[in-house]
């Protein structure tokens, strides 16, 4: 059914609009035709697959490396706990994905992360922050450089990511939103063509989306696409083409972007919901019941990612004090009391339950 956003008048909504965050006028009308789309079915999924990218950024706004270090230790002490507290239905525990950046790459750091790996408690891929263009950039090099050595160092030393194809693949969150130099003035990337570049690399799909109330986000939501890189524009993931049931079809990126809407939750107001896991914006079973809502379904699969920045303090705090906990176990009583099945997955699950869901018309896993 249709919520009460959908019943609004015309003038109510353009009125709303005005009173919205920042760059409304990039996602408010793609939000309120996918609320209409979405709104016309009545089925339950018959799966959801939960995924939680970090932007795990240990080194933020410091040098220190012993708070950097005290940023990821207590993750490696009771991340294993809270993962083993909770499984799903397939009795796999709580999984989790840290990006991790490239300019913060700390070797006794990634190999705290690599331990609760290969124990079987998540996964690391690939954040950066960069800015290659203007006359201070090193262009399409220094992204490639920088790029290259990660994926090696990450792989050859400490054991992460893949190899799929002889090939060493991915997962990609650009930092500062400014994914295929999105930004107007091309601050934090300047690579017109870096969809194309991270194709090249190996990256399997982007986690970036959505970013809300910031001019990088994309006019395409709560879908999972393909976008298709024009080396001679930016933001070429603005649009792109669907996968669906029975097409998982093909393009330059595979664009996996959590939910973006708007909730309510007894406020007058609405607030910009993006699956945000924050202090003092944790999980609720309202935020539960509108990220099911929201997140993009492919045939009786619905695909939840969820984000956070989790290395700072006020962050961890709320997640690894009860925060977690509590995700996990109202997405539980979502599933006893709705009948699907509950799934945790890295980004690299994520991807291929994706592709799975495609590519079978029966729904069955």
């Amino acid at each position: 059914m249709l919520n009460s956003l959908d019943s609004c008048s015309s003038e109510q909504l353009a009125g709303m609009q005005m009173k919205l965050s920042r760059h409304a006028e990039i996602w408010f009308w793609p939000y309120l035709a996918d609320r209409i789309r979405k709104g016309v079915r009545f089925d339950a999924p018959r799966r959801v697959w939960l995924m939680i990218a970090d932007h795990f950024e240990p080194f933020r706004a410091t040098r220190d490396e012993t708070l950097a270090r005290a940023r990821v230790l207590p993750w490696r002490r009771r991340w294993p706990e809270i993962a083993e507290r909770h499984r799903d239905s397939a009795g796999v525990p709580a999984q989790y994905s840290f990006f991790y950046p490239q300019e913060e790459y700390h070797p006794e750091l990634l190999e705290l992360l690599a331990e609760m790996v290969r124990a079987g408690y998540g996964d690391v891929e690939v954040h950066i922050h960069h800015d290659s263009g203007g006359s201070n950039g090193g262009g399409e090099g220094e992204f490639l450089g920088r790029m290259q050595g990660f994926l090696e160092v990450l792989h050859k030393r400490h054991g992460l990511l893949r190899e799929h194809d002889g090939k060493i693949v991915f997962g990609f969150i650009h930092g500062n939103w400014a994914l295929d130099n999105s930004l107007p003035d091309g601050r934090y990337c300047g690579l017109n063509h870096e969809i194309s570049l991270l194709r090249d690399l190996g990256c399997y799909a982007d986690f970036t989306m959505p970013c809300g109330p910031h001019e990088a986000q994309a006019r395409m939501l709560n879908t999972i696409y393909w976008a298709i890189d024009d080396p001679t524009r930016p933001k070429s993931y603005d649009w792109g083409v669907p996968v669906a049931r029975g097409s998982f079809g093909h393009g330059d990126l595979l664009m996996i972007p959590g939910p973006l809407g708007l909730r309510w939750g007894g406020r007058l107001a609405p607030r910009l919901e993006i699956g945000e896991l924050a202090w003092r914006n944790g999980p609720s079973a309202h935020r539960v019941k509108r990220w099911l809502e929201l997140a993009p379904r492919i045939g009786s699969d619905l695909f939840l990612k969820l984000f956070t920045h989790g290395a700072w303090e006020r962050n961890m705090g709320e997640l690894l004090e009860g925060g977690l906990d509590l995700l996990f176990s109202l997405l539980r009583e979502a599933s006893q009391r709705q009948g699907f099945e509950l799934r945790f997955t890295t980004a690299w699950g994520m991807r291929q339950a994706v592709e799975t869901a495609c590519s079978n018309p029966t729904g069955a896993q």
